[in-house]
């Protein structure tokens, strides 16, 4: 089934107005035509699209499934034109990235002065949580997460790597005998509804009987503790430009060859050549390599 965007702009407008009418008023169409030309798309469609009433109308089921990949049409429709526009005006809009915490905070918040530095016009939305965004959905536009997409449609467009390391405080460190062993130090770690997360597993991998003395389901919260003295955590040691351990001090204790973590830069198929999208994916794609870089010289 082929759907014309004409007609798709025409049920956008109804969804975004509430009625018909102020569809109409909106496209400046006559309310008649603008009821037939739904009318034909529905029968086109062969279902419903809109429940209509006294107060406006509602999508029906079928019009909520239609409802995201409509919105995507049209974001791709205002991508054409001002992809169309002088290259002097600079590429605008606002870009959604999903990270975890500790990459939103340490990474992207810093990320996003030097890129609007030279793309003034973009507005970067940084979705920070653990959770792994539906791209397909339209959930994000961009996905910097700790492991590999397994969706065909999904592309990694980069990734970095760095061996994981224990850190802690000044004040802590100075209590630990040298050398020190893994089960020698006070831990701090994810809560035990986050078991998954990389670097809990590699405790408890080499401690027998882990039993940490804090946890959280917050990176930034066992970050904070590590810094007052709590105990020792685990981290990436990623050499990005912006990397900063607050304070903390990287301790001598033996991982492992494979206590090792990456980020990757994820995008759906459909979005990676949006002008938009595709600035940010560029400056990204170049503190990786800034990144990797340094790693290899450090």
């Amino acid at each position: 089934m082929q759907l014309k965007w004409d007609d798709l702009r025409l049920f956008l407008a109804v969804h975004d107005t509430g009625s018909l009418s102020g569809a109409a008023r909106a496209l400046r169409l006559g309310q008649p035509t603008l009821s037939r030309r739904m009318a034909e798309l529905e029968a086109h469609i062969g279902e419903p699209l809109l429940v209509r009433g006294a107060q406006g109308v509602a999508l029906t089921d079928a019009g909520l499934r239609l409802l995201p990949s409509a919105q995507r049409m049209a974001e791709w429709a205002t991508e054409a034109a001002l992809s169309l526009a002088s290259r002097a005006q600079g590429v605008s809009g606002r870009v959604r990235i999903a990270a975890p915490p500790g990459v939103a905070e340490d990474f992207l918040a810093p990320f996003a002065a030097r890129l609007l530095a030279t793309s003034p016009k973009l507005q970067l939305d940084v979705l920070s949580g653990l959770d792994v965004l539906n791209l397909a959905r339209g959930e994000a536009d961009l996905s910097m997460r700790l492991s590999p997409p397994t969706d065909p449609e999904l592309i990694c467009l980069d990734q970095i790597s760095g061996p994981i390391r224990a850190y802690a405080a000044t004040s802590y460190a100075a209590t630990l005998p040298a050398p020190c062993r893994l089960d020698q130090l006070r831990w701090i770690s994810w809560s035990s509804s986050h078991q998954q997360m990389r670097s809990r597993q590699a405790l408890e991998q080499a401690i027998p009987g882990f039993a940490p003395v804090f946890t959280s389901d917050d990176y930034n919260v066992q970050r904070a503790a590590c810094a007052a003295g709590v105990g020792a955590m685990l981290d990436a040691k990623i050499f990005h430009r912006f990397a900063s351990v607050r304070g903390l001090r990287e301790l001598d204790v033996e991982l492992g060859p494979d206590a090792a973590g990456t980020l990757y830069l994820v995008c759906h198929r459909r979005q990676r050549h949006l002008p938009k999208v595709r600035a940010v994916v560029d400056a990204l794609r170049e503190e990786f390599a800034f990144a990797r870089q340094a790693g290899e010289s450090g």
